[in-house]
């Protein structure tokens, strides 16, 4: 069985569909995976949500910053952003069954000699311990008290893991990294203001996966969140997000073979807008 990657859909469902059958018309039984952000600024959230969730067990993904988004804003803990397609999901008559469905989805994957993560690792992290800190916030997400988690998730303190952080503060930081993070400086300090290109980096901070001596350099980090980096496919690097969204393309890569499938995307949302 071909296992196929998927970046940020962001609620473009026809094009999802689209690339579904892109897919299934090479290979008969597919697997695919979803490095996060399936839903919001995009024209079809909920029948995203819908679509990916009846792909049952021939799926499986990572949560991105958009989908914790849906459900901070579903429970009244973030208010929607003009920008945000979230209504059709809020007002959904299965919207708590999705939204169920959703928190207990995985913050971090291994899968074949592979990482995926929604945004990125910190350079201090292996990945046994990535995937060690991302079952942490997992445990409070499906929890009785995962609503509270949520009115202490935002925030971008600290900006540094240390091993010694506990409650609140630790689990913000491995949200952060997991979902947020694009730059860091070689301590690993985040920048989690920047969303440009890696030519904007400021003094001292480097794309996290160019941070010499990562502690993942020895497996395939798999992730999306960064439109403006595009496809990237490095002999340990796969980044996904090609910026449907913005009149890019929607993009799979078969983890097998590295063989790409791609969709042509029009533009929901213009560059500046949000």
């Amino acid at each position: 069985m071909s296992t196929y990657v998927i970046g940020d859909l962001q609620g473009c469902q026809p094009k999802l569909s689209e690339l579904l059958d892109r897919i299934r018309a090479v290979c008969p039984s597919p697997k695919f995976i979803f490095v996060g952000d399936l839903v919001n600024r995009g024209p079809r959230s909920l029948a995203t949500l819908r679509e990916v969730k009846a792909l049952g067990d021939t799926a499986n993904m990572v949560l991105g910053n958009h989908d914790l988004h849906l459900l901070a804003v579903a429970h009244g803990i973030r208010k929607q952003h003009p920008s945000d397609t979230l209504g059709d999901i809020l007002q959904a008559p299965d919207r708590d069954e999705l939204l169920d469905w959703l928190r207990r989805q995985p913050m971090a994957l291994f899968e074949n000699g592979h990482l995926l993560v929604h945004a990125g690792v910190l350079p201090q992290w292996s990945a046994e311990q990535t995937m060690s800190l991302a079952r942490e916030v997992e445990n409070v997400l499906r929890g009785a008290d995962w609503i509270g988690f949520l009115r202490q998730m935002y925030g971008n303190e600290p900006a540094r893991w240390d091993d010694r952080l506990e409650g609140a503060d630790r689990l913000r930081c491995v949200v952060n990294a997991l979902t947020r993070i694009r730059f860091c400086t070689t301590d690993g300090t985040m920048d989690l203001a920047a969303s440009k290109g890696v030519e904007t980096a400021l003094p001292g901070y480097l794309p996290w996966f160019d941070v010499p001596g990562r502690k993942t350099e020895e497996v395939t980090v798999v992730f999306g969140h960064w439109s403006t980096l595009g496809l990237t496919l490095r002999p340990n690097l796969i980044s996904l997000d090609t910026g449907c969204l913005w009149g890019g393309k929607l993009t799979a890569v078969c983890l097998e073979d590295r063989s790409v499938i791609q969709v042509d995307c029009p533009q929901y949302q213009r560059p500046g807008s949000i």
